[in-house]
């Protein structure tokens, strides 16, 4: 695999720090996840919570340590000399007083490769506390998806999963740049300036237009055809037509010879300005055919369209299950499931689950005698509470 020989030691919790983590992890290199003796938090949440430490976790292994000790901070040390990327996503002085920063471990180390994941690139934010919902309703990304007046924000993590995306590129990138150098560097990944980046095209839509874009609800659409309709029985489907094509195919199938012929609607950009009266008369008419029957005409013909699908129905998907976009794991409580892969191949092949989500400390022992620790010191430090191993 790309990532086979590389060695990360992980200190992240949550969903940033964890993605980086995963990404690098389902690439081929080998991550380390250091936790607490009681674990990462992350695994005992709870509502939206519950599925980031399954997800986020996989293909990883676990050691548990008192870093509060000075025999668990001179572990960690060990192994941090063993690593090629150290990744984090705690405050910084968190990081710095326990000797593990950027600035201690590089002196030990100048190949080693640092990866943080903070709320703020440094400036005169940075010492705010972040979270995914701050950084959305403060950097445009709530005001766009929820209607005027009423900021949402989006239905997933957005922010940390790509700023922990980020974080991986960027180490990724240092990879690269220490074959040819010999040295590490400290790479800084943010959740603002991720969404920044998320609501950069409304930036420069009101750079080119002179005009402030609308929430997405609201917004005047670049295309004539391109929103949800209520159809018979109350459900509800995606349709879009957005090219003169993809129109005249659109009348053709439905018969709508009127509509073909109406001057008024012969370019796309005609159609934008007709929406406010074409969109219902469409409403209307396809009222009257069932989401499926919708969909299969789409389909047929080329055009976009898509089912309103809740997360929960993916399992069943057949398009994931018949290119094995869904991979065998088990949850930590020993059930059985599926999870989606990396949404890219790799000579054709997705990348995969080589290991489910560890048990906490499940390969201290392993680690420790990877890094020359007899049997009987291991002992020593699990009996005196330094570490834990799992059963």
């Amino acid at each position: 695999m790309p990532l086979e020989g590389i060695r990360v030691i992980e200190f992240t919790h949550m969903v940033m720090g964890p993605t980086c983590g995963m990404v690098l992890a389902d690439l081929g290199a080998e991550v380390i996840k250091v936790e607490p003796l009681r674990g990462d938090n992350t695994r005992r949440l709870l509502g939206s919570g519950a599925g980031f430490f399954p997800l986020f976790n996989r293909n990883k292994k676990s050691i548990a340590v008192d870093l509060q000790r000075p025999e668990g901070r001179e572990l960690v040390l060990r192994l941090i000399a063993t690593a090629d990327i150290v990744s984090e996503n705690f405050k910084p002085a968190t990081m710095a007083g326990l000797g593990l920063d950027y600035a201690s471990l590089s002196r030990l180390n100048p190949r080693l490769i640092y990866v943080s994941h903070k709320g703020f690139l440094p400036g005169p934010y940075d010492h705010r506390t972040a979270l995914d919902e701050v950084v959305q309703m403060m950097g445009g990304l709530a005001y766009m998806t929820g209607r005027p007046g009423d900021p949402l924000r989006a239905g997933s993590s957005v922010n940390d999963i790509m700023g922990g995306m980020f974080g991986a590129i960027g180490a990724m990138a240092a990879l690269a740049a220490r074959a040819s150098s010999g040295r590490g560097q400290e790479v800084q990944a943010a959740l603002f300036e991720n969404n920044v980046f998320l609501v950069a095209q409304h930036m420069m839509q009101f750079a080119v237009t002179g005009e402030p874009a609308a929430p997405m609800p609201d917004r005047i659409s670049a295309w004539g055809i391109y929103d949800v309709f209520t159809v018979k029985d109350g459900a509800q489907v995606f349709l879009a037509v957005v090219s003169d094509t993809q129109w005249l195919l659109f009348c053709e199938a439905f018969g709508f010879a009127d509509l073909k012929d109406d001057a008024r609607l012969a370019s796309n950009n005609d159609r934008v300005r007709s929406r406010d009266w074409l969109l219902p008369m469409l409403r209307q008419r396809l009222a009257l055919h069932s989401a499926a029957e919708l969909s299969g005409i789409f389909e047929a013909r080329g055009l976009p369209f898509a089912p309103i699908t809740r997360p929960q129905e993916l399992f069943e998907d057949p398009h994931l299950q018949q290119t094995g976009g869904l991979a065998p794991l088990k949850l930590p409580d020993g059930r059985d499931t599926t999870v989606p892969l990396l949404p890219l191949t790799l000579d054709g092949r997705r990348p995969g689950v080589r290991l489910s989500p560890p048990a906490l400390g499940e390969h201290s022992r392993e680690l420790l005698s990877g890094l020359g620790y007899a049997e009987a010191d291991i002992q020593r430090l699990l009996a005196q509470g330094v570490v834990g191993a799992s059963s």
